[in-house]
């Protein structure tokens, strides 16, 4: 992809694993300074030295705190912040039976540093005309039973997309979301191998995806992110952009053996 992202600071959350890792190197191959920000100070090193123009930040962005250190001293160093993905999140399964203290807990640690890096990362990002690209979830759509806390904090994420992109607007600076469905994730292999049979497991959820009866890779919801923080993308602002194979919006009939022509 031809992008003018060369020697643009990009601020990845979240980014030692996973779709975070996928979306570092994407934009590594585009020439980016790439900051790495997660607690996994070894897959943060490894993945560091793997891409090379690179520099991983370790930070557990549960307090506000860490969050205002981690863009101090991208903006102490760099002078800027182009890109901020706001990536990091876990599903913890956290259902309507937790204590309402639990509950908020969960929200904090899911929804807390999409405010707080952004917030301080706002001066930077109008004064670079910048793009946020924020990570969600299609449990904020789709609901799906038993996360009641991830489901709300990946609400909110969709609703800040929407707000920021139009107080962001008059600064020239883009917001959108990107909603991954079922992405074949470290995380979620783990939780495969929770299932009494890991491959059947995997079989079900492939099944219901439409287009290609497969999980998404990480690189393919990646190379959107890259996209969407492009000028390739200048004139799109508040979207989100689900990369599910139409797993979100698609019928569930079109997952049976039977492809039903209009």
């Amino acid at each position: 992809m031809q992008t003018d992202l060369a020697g643009k600071v990009v601020v990845i959350s979240g980014a030692a694993r996973g779709i975070g890792a996928a979306t570092a190197r994407a934009f590594g191959k585009e020439g980016a300074w790439v900051i790495l920000v997660d607690r996994d100070a070894i897959g943060g090193k490894q993945l560091e030295r793997a891409i090379g123009k690179a520099q991983f930040i370790e930070a557990d962005l549960n307090t506000e705190a860490a969050c205002e250190t981690v863009i101090q001293t991208v903006v102490k160093q760099f002078k800027t912040v182009d890109v901020l993905v706001n990536n990091a999140g876990a599903n913890d399964g956290l259902n309507l039976t937790a204590k309402p203290s639990a509950f908020m807990d969960s929200v904090r640690k899911n929804l807390l540093h999409v405010y707080a890096l952004t917030h301080y990362a706002r001066e930077a990002l109008e004064a670079s005309k910048g793009s946020i690209v924020n990570v969600s979830s299609k449990v904020a759509e789709t609901g799906q039973g038993g996360t009641s806390a991830y489901a709300a904090a990946k609400g909110a994420i969709h609703a800040l997309t929407r707000e920021w992109a139009v107080g962001f607007a008059p600064k020239g600076v883009r917001v959108n979301c990107v909603v991954p469905a079922e992405c074949d994730t470290d995380q979620y292999q783990r939780w495969f191998a929770t299932q009494k049979d890991p491959a059947a497991a995997r079989a079900g959820i492939e099944r219901l995806v439409p287009f290609g009866r497969r999980l998404t890779r990480p690189d393919e919801v990646a190379d959107t992110i890259v996209f969407l923080s492009s000028m390739r993308a200048s004139h799109i602002t508040g979207q989100f952009i689900h990369v599910d194979g139409g797993y979100t919006h698609l019928d569930r009939a079109s997952t049976g053996e039977q492809t039903k022509w209009s």
